[in-house]
């Protein structure tokens, strides 16, 4: 077990992630709570606190050695230890065992495969992936998690390197659903409209209701498999069009 001191006193810390980052030609490390890095990495975390287990900046969390003042002043150029941290959370790299890694990055490529098959398609059949179908392309194009970078970051790498090998675009689709109120009313709708991105257009025609979504691919199965347990197979989905998703659009 680990002993972290702390100029004023001595702490005690337990189930510890630390994350190193090497600048200015020396090492800096913070204690973090496992699993909470990748956490924060992904903005699915916000709260610092429930990331460090304590907002000191260290040479060495093992021995306990917090770095002084002037490494940091020099190194980052600045002293604020929480803002030193979390730029280190940021760049710096996760120190686990082999075991631990193998954990972490097989949990990372699964939420990337996922991702993935949520927000691309192939233009061809305008229908999404499978992730089995996902997870093959990407060993088959060698492509290895990034610790360092959030899902995000590595979901698009992923696509792009996905393009060089299947047919794939990130799209949303346009979809047209289509069900009478009495089999499912304003519940349904509610749920319908939650997954959506969008909706473009509402309309009643006589007692049926027609909505038009813009959605993530990934969605459609859910949706459709929605419309038909609630109607008992009486509503309609219909694919009207696919809008490409440009580059730099914030599609997370």
């Amino acid at each position: 077990m680990s002993k972290i001191f702390t100029p004023t006193n001595q702490i005690r810390l337990t189930n510890v992630a630390i994350v190193r980052l090497k600048k200015g030609g020396k090492r800096f490390e913070i204690a973090c709570y496992k699993n909470k890095v990748l956490s924060w990495r992904s903005n699915s975390e916000k709260d610092i606190d429930e990331v460090l287990q304590t907002h000191t900046v260290f040479t060495n969390v093992s021995k306990g050695q917090a770095a002084k003042k002037d490494e940091l002043q020099k190194a980052f150029n600045k002293t604020d230890e929480t803002e030193i941290c979390k730029e280190i959370l940021s760049k710096g790299e996760l120190q686990v065992s082999e075991k631990e890694r193998q954990s972490v990055l097989d949990t990372q490529l699964n939420s990337i495969v996922n991702s993935v098959a949520a927000l691309c398609v192939n233009p061809e059949t305008r229908r999404p992936y499978s992730a089995s179908i996902i997870e093959k392309s990407l060993k088959d194009a060698h492509f290895s998690v990034k610790m360092n970078k959030n899902t995000k970051q590595n979901t698009l790498e992923a696509i792009k390197m996905l393009r060089e090998h299947l047919p794939i675009e990130r799209s949303r689709m346009k979809l047209r659903v289509s069900f009478a109120g009495k089999e499912g009313g304003g519940k349904l709708k509610e749920s319908v409209v939650k997954l959506a991105n969008a909706v473009e257009h509402e309309e009643w025609e006589e007692s049926t209701l027609h909505l038009t979504l813009l959605i993530d691919p990934g969605q459609y199965r859910v949706i459709d498999e929605l419309v038909r347990n609630e109607t008992k197979g009486k509503g309609l989905l219909e694919l009207l069009e696919l809008k490409e998703v440009v580059e730099n659009e914030e599609v997370f």
